[in-house]
């Protein structure tokens, strides 16, 4: 079963329920809480035990036709049994998807995403699949629990 879990920090001048859009567009959680981490520092947890819960990310991907940009970002985020990204949280509350390679790219801190799964590039290969001229060469089924 994977274990999905999505941070993302609040900041003192942000609207906490932006951010929790931001996050709601891009992302379903099964649950999700604020924490507060020391000295008014605040990030939104959500998280998931289903795959079903990256459905938007998926859609988005296809949507943006950054499949190839994609698939780059996430094979690069893989370590053993884990796969961490992280995308523009502005871009996100706009409902676009923006891939950052460091916390400076996204101005207000990026949405973190980390997934434990016994084969991340089965879900790789699910999210954004090989391309050919742009096209993606296949579409796997979601993995499965």
């Amino acid at each position: 079963m994977p274990r999905i879990r999505v941070e993302v920090e609040i900041r003192p001048t942000e609207d906490p329920e932006k951010v929790e859009k931001a996050l709601r567009n891009v992302f379903e959680p099964d649950k999700i809480r604020i924490e507060e981490r020391g000295s008014g520092y605040k990030v939104l947890v959500a998280e998931s035990y289903s795959y079903r819960s990256l459905i938007k990310l998926h859609d988005l991907i296809r949507r943006e036709r950054i499949l190839d940009a994609a698939r780059s970002m996430l094979r690069k985020g893989v370590m053993g049994n884990m796969l961490i990204f992280k995308i523009n949280k502005q871009a996100a509350l706009q409902n676009r998807l923006s891939f950052v390679d460091t916390d400076s790219e996204s101005p207000l801190g990026p949405i973190t995403f980390i997934i434990e799964t016994d084969n991340p590039y089965e879900v790789i290969d699910w999210l954004a699949p090989k391309t050919s001229r742009g096209r993606p060469l296949w579409e796997r089924e979601m993995p499965r629990n």
